[in-house]
């Protein structure tokens, strides 16, 4: 685990009769060196930062094994040793508490020293209201690595892209790593429960309890999430907080940049899938990131869950058919105990029906793919929705000419480009010309909608005479039996 605590005051952590240095691993006893494994000497460091704060034993698990499926059992035989080392409960003195239901807080007193300085004060644990984080974040490594390099020179980034590609994931995740970066704190901010709220301002002021000029004079990251919902609001908000809070830095997630002074857009890709052409070994398919997910994701629903050279076609199947995203892959394989991989591979030529079983404790848009999509989808204008239910025809690719020849709108060109911006078709860079593609998982969703309108068989046929398909009974039919699968 990297420390990301580059306060002076926190090169060393005293508490009891023992000095903790970061920088060098190491806890000392006077002059003797204390026998601890690293992942007790990163459990420590995680619960000695938040001294006198309970830690859920998911954040601890999510902090220490940030790259691995690790069971409940692994932490406590971690923090069992800790205790031994610490001599915790001898003579009176606790350390380490278990906190029923809960998780486990650091109780004795706890006082930084600068190295440098010798100077002594008391730590303050990190000022946050961001929420526990249950599962460890697979495949952003790289991503989320550059944003915390990114945000302490950049004062307004967003991240953009599709339902379910886990921007609020990677925005949380960078907010974690950055909390010893801002002197004032990390604060979250959900803007999906603001419709009613007349003013995002005072809104925002009431959630942090201070006022305006207090928030003026902070060393703060605030991360607002789900900006789509109030775009203009947002828009407005963040430009006087740029203007009126010169070290306040923000972190927005939009499927659409908001266009605001000094944006910085950073798009969130897919997780990357194999190609169907070369399965490849259990290694390699390891590689990609959408395999990682899926497989620990099903791990902690079946634990004996293993992959296998057979498996390999299949799954990759998935990540594809699921283009990719993590909401997807996660909802899916909490399927897997139940329906096992070739179950999943079956119940995916039903559309999003498997899809619809998310956690309990998760917000309802993030229950079901289809409630992700029609949470946004309800926010397109009506025109929009027209263009994105006719472009559902198209399985593969496409560029603004064959969309012409067989859509039938006005502005239909903008129309593509706005629906582009709003992460609802992906854009196909360094093709010539332009090509747009459509997710399954959108295609899926905004197909639905088609067929319950009264344009299916028009633009069917029109997609069909596009293609060269025969016109006559047999010919449509195929066509329109195609676009149904």
């Amino acid at each position: 685990m990297n420390s990301h605590n580059d306060l002076p005051a926190a090169s060393v952590l005293h508490f009891g009769p023992y000095a903790f240095h970061l920088r060098q691993r190491l806890v000392l006893d006077g002059d003797r060196q204390l026998r601890m494994g690293g992942r007790a000497l990163d459990i420590l460091q995680v619960l000695v930062e938040r001294a006198g704060r309970v830690v859920r034993k998911e954040q601890l698990i999510a902090l220490v094994w940030p790259d691995s499926v690790v069971e409940e059992i692994n932490l406590r035989v971690h923090i069992a040793a800790l205790r031994r080392a610490l001599g915790d409960g001898e003579n009176g003195q606790r350390y380490i508490v278990n906190v029923p239901q809960c998780g486990y807080s650091f109780i004795a007193p706890v006082h930084g020293q600068s190295v440098a300085q010798g100077v002594f004060e008391t730590l303050q644990a990190p000022q946050h209201n961001l929420p526990a984080r249950l599962t460890p974040v697979i495949g952003r490594d790289s991503l989320v690595g550059g944003l915390v390099r990114q945000m302490p020179l950049c004062r307004l980034m967003t991240l953009t892209g599709p339902a379910g590609v886990g921007k609020s994931t990677v925005a949380l995740r960078v907010a974690e790593l950055l909390l010893q970066h801002y002197r004032d704190g990390v604060w979250y901010l959900d803007l999906s429960a603001t419709e009613d709220v007349p003013s995002l301002l005072d809104h925002l002021l009431q959630t942090l309890d201070i006022s305006f000029e207090s928030l003026a004079s902070r060393h703060a990251l605030l991360v607002l999430d789900n900006g789509e919902r109030r775009r203009e609001a947002c828009r407005a908000l963040v430009e006087r907080l740029l203007l009126a809070a010169p070290r306040l830095a923000l972190l927005v997630t939009s499927r659409e940049p908001l266009q605001a002074d000094l944006e910085t857009v950073q798009p969130i890709a897919p997780l990357t899938v194999p190609k169907a052409s070369t399965p490849g070994s259990v290694d390699e398919i390891m590689g990609y990131s959408a395999v990682q997910l899926l497989v620990s994701r099903a791990r902690a629903r079946q634990h004996d869950f293993s992959l296998r050279e057979q498996d390999l076609p299949i799954v990759g199947d998935i990540c594809r058919r699921l283009d990719g995203l993590p909401l997807a892959i996660e909802l899916a394989a909490a399927q897997v105990d139940a329906l096992a991989l070739v179950g999943l591979q079956t119940q995916l030529d039903n559309g999003l029906r498997l899809l619809s079983h998310g956690r309990r404790t998760a917000v309802p848009r993030l229950q079901s793919m289809s409630a992700a999509l029609g949470w946004s989808y309800q926010d397109l204008r009506a025109s929009e929705q027209r263009v994105l239910q006719r472009l559902s025809v198209f399985k593969m690719a496409f560029t603004e000419e064959a969309a012409l020849r067989v859509l039938d709108g006005a502005h239909l060109t903008a129309t593509i480009e706005r629906l582009a911006a709003k992460s609802w078709l992906m854009v196909e860079r360094g093709s010539d010309p332009l090509r747009y593609r459509m997710l399954n998982t959108v295609r899926c969703y905004v197909r639905e909608q088609l067929q319950t309108s009264d344009e299916l068989s028009a633009i069917v046929q029109r997609h069909a005479l596009y293609q060269g398909v025969n016109r006559s009974g047999a010919g449509v039919q195929l066509a329109a039996q195609r676009v149904e699968q």
